[in-house]
């Protein structure tokens, strides 16, 4: 009886695991057609459109200027002069007995 009750058990296991498992799809395949939308999600991703074209007439326009520390100096610095390099500066002595030299 033992035998017969453990093997039933294992024949339902396999069915509720088979079961779940054919119910699942998979992504469509490559050539497969989408199934036709219904007159509402067509509506519905129309509305959607629109409202992501008004949302994006709500963002400010980005200012032109690409200084981030434009704001930081003075008014009277003009903007390029801090984007000139110093003159070059003279070679040093490589060490202490070449400067006594």
């Amino acid at each position: 009886m033992q035998v017969v009750g453990r093997i039933l058990g294992a024949v339902a296991m396999i069915g509720l695991l088979a079961g779940s498992a054919a119910a699942q799809k998979g992504p469509a395949k490559y050539g497969e057609e989408d199934k036709p939308k219904t007159p509402s999600e067509i509506a519905a991703e129309k509305e959607a459109e629109r409202a992501y074209r008004r949302s994006l007439g709500n963002i400010p326009e980005q200012q032109k200027s690409s200084d981030p520390w434009g704001t930081m100096r003075g008014d009277s610095a003009p903007p390029k002069a801090a984007a000139k390099a110093p003159p070059p500066a003279k070679p040093k002595a490589k060490s202490a007995e070449g400067a006594a030299k």
